[in-house]
This record gives structure tokens, C-alpha cells and sequence, in this order.
């Protein structure tokens, strides 16, 4: 960008922050997020931040054009994010109830979409009045989610795994592992030695 097109794209970004952030809702936001893109705060619930969290980035795709969803739904409801997470462009994490949390150092890419309830009976006689099935999901350490990936209730990825980019999430996923597909499944461990192998030293015998 040059200097002129960085402060028109400033201005019009910090405008646009502050419309949804006029439109958000949310009165239990406990923290200070690094907000890039326009996040939009619904719900009755707790939406917290322990620490740095990032919300949106550039250069990324969709960084003008759309906006994060955080929605803690009913009064119980909680998303908590923790220290150093990164949440890219127009993700979407809603919690009616269970409850969603972020471990340290996670990230999440454009357009994952976190959920804890089904929001509807799947019961065909039910599904304007039954109750919603709901389960906590959570999310470890270090983990790296890609982009357009779905993650629903009562899922739990361990710390330092890694889900493939349009992976939908319906089963838990081991620490170290990498899932991916539709419904995503562990393929494989993550290397934890070096892959090139070590060098032997000049004069050492191995």
C-alpha cells in the first residue's frame, strides 16, 4: 500500500469497528482484544479475553468486507479465549449454553465456525419447541485450525493439533494429531524430531 492508501484503508477500517461495535449487544465482554476486524458481540452470556487475543488480520482475505461473530446466546452461555489466540477473518463462534473455550497460542482460520448446541431438536415433532442438545467444546494449546473448518458440541481438540482446511469437526481429536475431512477424522501424529536427520559431526564416530 502506499501512504495514501494505508490511511484511507485505516479510516475506513476504525469506521467500520466502531458500526459494529454500535450494533453489538453483548454486555458481559470482559477484556481487551486486538480488534483489526469488526467484531460483532451478541448475546446475554460472558465473552472473555485473558490476555493479548488478536480478532481479524491483514493481509487476509474478506479483512474489508466482513466482520467476526461472537455470540454467548442465553445467560449462561461463555466464550473464553485465552492469551495469544489469533482468530482470522469473519469466524464465527456461537455458545448457547455449554460453553466454548480457546487455549493459549491457538488459531483459528477464515471462516471456522465454532458452535456448542445443535439450536434445534432434531426430533422432526420438536424442532420448534423441544429442547437443543448442547456439549462444551473446547479448544487446547498451540492447536491450528484452518480455514472454513466447522468444529460442533462436545468436541474436543487437544493441545498442538492441527485440522485440515474444510474439516468438519464432530468427535474429539488427540493431542499431536492432524484431522481433516468431512467428517474429519485423526490421519496421522505430528513429527516430533526433526525431519532432516542430524548431521554427524567431523571426527565423531557414530
Amino acid at each position: 500500500m502506499t501512504r495514501l492508501q494505508y490511511r484511507c484503508a485505516d479510516l475506513y477500517q476504525k469506521l467500520r469497528i466502531l458500526k459494529f461495535r454500535f450494533l453489538s449487544d453483548c454486555k458481559n465482554v470482559v477484556g481487551h482484544p486486538n480488534i483489526r476486524q469488526p467484531v460483532h458481540f451478541v448475546g446475554k452470556g460472558t465473552i472473555r479475553f485473558n490476555g493479548h487475543v488478536t480478532l481479524g488480520w491483514y493481509p487476509s482475505a474478506y479483512f474489508f468486507s466482513g466482520y467476526i461473530y461472537l455470540e454467548a446466546r442465553s445467560p449462561q452461555s461463555f466464550i473464553h479465549i485465552e492469551e495469544g489466540v489469533c482468530i482470522n477473518n469473519n469466524a464465527v463462534l456461537v455458545s448457547d449454553g455449554a460453553g466454548i473455550s480457546i487455549g493459549r497460542g491457538s488459531m483459528l482460520g477464515t471462516h471456522c465456525e465454532v458452535i456448542d448446541s445443535d439450536f434445534h431438536d432434531l426430533h422432526p415433532d420438536r424442532r420448534v419447541n423441544g429442547v437443543a442438545k448442547t456439549g462444551p467444546v473446547v479448544i487446547g494449546d498451540n492447536v491450528l485450525i484452518g480455514s472454513n473448518v466447522k468444529i460442533l458440541k462436545g468436541v474436543r481438540i487437544e493441545k498442538n493439533a492441527v485440522i485440515g482446511t474444510g474439516a468438519v469437526v464432530t468427535r474429539s481429536v488427540p493431542e499431536n494429531a492432524v484431522a481433516f475431512g468431512n467428517p474429519a477424522r485423526s490421519g496421522f501424529g505430528l513429527a516430533s524430531e526433526p525431519l532432516v536427520p542430524e548431521q554427524p559431526q567431523p571426527g565423531i564416530q557414530r
